[in-house]
């Protein structure tokens, strides 16, 4: 697991533990599930428009924005990255 992802993880969690003024992580927390789930999905249709007809760094930044969406709605679901790697490993054993 590339540790950016990991660190990016921590941060967020941090945000959710330890809330801070301004903060768009904290912003989507106080909104709760459906907002955090419905700019995920948001994120994944820029993720498929940007693989059809934009160049590299434009899908990188689109899949960067999905990442982290994503990993916000973990935090406020209670899954964790290594919970998601030890269902990947699960399935490939």
């Amino acid at each position: 697991m590339p540790d950016m992802l990991r660190q990016l993880e921590a941060i967020i969690q941090d945000r959710k533990t330890n809330p801070k003024d301004g903060s768009y992580t904290n912003s989507l927390f106080e909104r709760g599930v459906p907002k955090i789930a419905q700019k995920v999905g948001e994120e994944a249709v820029e993720v498929v428009v940007a693989a059809l007809g934009q160049q590299k760094d434009e899908q990188i930044g689109e899949l960067s924005d999905l990442f982290y969406h994503m990993l916000v709605l973990m935090a406020q679901l209670g899954i964790t990255l290594d919970d998601v790697c030890a269902e990947l490993e699960r399935r490939h054993k």
